[in-house]
């Protein structure tokens, strides 16, 4: 994994989650260090920091408004499904937590994505 500069929460797209969570479901992130572990283990898998995690979703164009990219949403979302499934501990529902917890945080940054695999 790509050695990450700062801590998670340091992050802005972390920040961002966070007060998405705070202000949209009334939750304290804190409580549940559980989110930021299963952040962590993604951006292990995908060898990207979490403000790198968003920037793959989008087309960056000079001189162009920033859009969601089909391609990079499309890829990730495949990520997040080999992620939810790569792990052989747990039941249907720790895998399915897996994988909400990161569309969670892509979804707080403006990245929408379905529900993908539900095993």
């Amino acid at each position: 994994m790509i050695p990450l500069e700062r801590p998670l929460e340091e992050y802005a797209s972390v920040r961002t989650w966070f007060k998405g969570l705070r202000e949209q479901s009334s939750v304290e992130p804190a409580g549940d260090p559980s989110r930021l572990k299963l952040l962590w283990e993604f951006c292990a898998f995908v060898d990207l920091d979490p403000d790198q995690l968003v920037s793959a979703c989008l087309l960056i164009k000079e001189g162009r408004e920033t859009k969601i990219s089909i391609k990079g949403r499309r890829a990730m979302a495949e990520k997040i499904a080999q992620f939810q499934t790569q792990s052989a501990e747990g039941d249907a529902a720790e895998r399915r937590r897996r994988g909400n917890t990161v569309r969670s945080f892509l979804i707080h940054n403006g990245i929408l994505l379905q529900s993908g695999i539900q095993t």
